[in-house]
């Protein structure tokens, strides 16, 4: 079954009601050795394409995830990006912000970060968290050192989205590529999930009570994510909402909405100039004249 990855994506300008997405579609896999096969050739097609956006080196790729704790993050980052070229790819998680950060803007621990021309880098978590788990928990801001005017309820929210579409714009004008996944889980498989971090030891290092304590919260989860996916899906930074209830379906849809981002740049490995050819003829007419039995003496070492 073809991927259609504008199925999943936020149209701009769109109010989200997370109750009419899926968190879980059917399966686009028969059996789970189809699905290893699958997601094998989605595999290998990123990994040319990697090769070749780091040899055109005209853009930058970054991919953000977000979603609620036991959505697949880590594991959807872990299999759809396995085969590609560490040094083409970094993978940076955000945790609470230390002293530094919170001296700084909510922007500037992850511009730090941003991937240069030729790379692809990999969010989990990111500047999203500030409009997300601080509106939730409104408190997180008076740790901040704002200013009350820029803590007005009325506004803050509007101003941090605004901050960020600006900047993905500004981004965007500049040759990055932006792609925003959501794993979009259920309550119900949040909980299956969580019970198995805990039944199954080695993954119980995984699982935090504080976990626990943010189920209290979901439908202030849901409607913060329902605002921030209607504020800031662009044509240029689209979000796409994935149903993420079946880990395996999950990452066949995220890897072809990446394959899909880059195969539409076409790129096109460097030409040589005219100066360029002749000197690698030259350089190629040395090599066929050595002697094949007494190569040349390596230079190393």
């Amino acid at each position: 079954m073809k991927i259609k990855c504008s199925d999943f994506r936020v149209p701009p300008g769109k109010e989200v009601k997370l109750k009419k997405w899926p968190t879980l579609v059917q399966p686009l896999y028969k059996s789970k050795r189809h699905y290893r096969k699958q997601l094998q050739e989605h595999v290998d097609q990123l990994s040319a394409l990697q090769r070749l956006h780091y040899a055109y080196d005209r853009y930058a790729l970054l991919v953000i995830f977000q979603g609620m704790d036991a959505s697949g993050k880590d594991s959807a980052i872990a299999h759809v990006m396995s085969g590609v070229n560490p040094q083409g790819c970094k993978v940076y998680s955000f945790k609470q912000p230390n002293e530094e950060e919170l001296r700084h803007d909510f922007l500037w621990r992850t511009t730090r970060v941003l991937p240069e021309r030729g790379q692809i880098g990999i969010f989990n978590r990111s500047y999203y968290e500030e409009v997300l788990i601080a509106r939730v928990h409104p408190e997180i801001l008076a740790n901040e050192g704002l200013l009350p005017s820029v803590l007005d309820a009325r506004t803050v929210w509007k101003g941090r989205y605004r901050s960020i579409v600006d900047h993905e714009d500004h981004l965007h004008r500049n040759g990055t590529l932006i792609v925003k996944i959501f794993l979009h889980i259920s309550a119900e498989e949040q909980r299956k999930r969580f019970l198995k971090r805990i039944d199954e030891p080695e993954k119980n290092w995984k699982f935090s009570i504080a976990d626990v304590e943010e189920r209290a919260f979901w439908n202030q989860y849901m409607k913060a994510y329902e605002k921030c996916l209607s504020a800031t899906s662009t044509q240029d930074a689209p979000w796409y909402a994935v149903p993420a209830d079946d880990k395996r379906n999950a990452r066949l849809i995220v890897s072809q909405i990446i394959l899909d981002t880059l195969a539409g740049l076409r790129m096109t490995y460097p030409q040589p100039d005219a100066k360029r050819r002749m000197e690698l003829q030259q350089i190629r007419a040395r090599l066929v004249k050595e002697d094949a039995g007494n190569p040349a003496p390596s230079s190393s070492g």
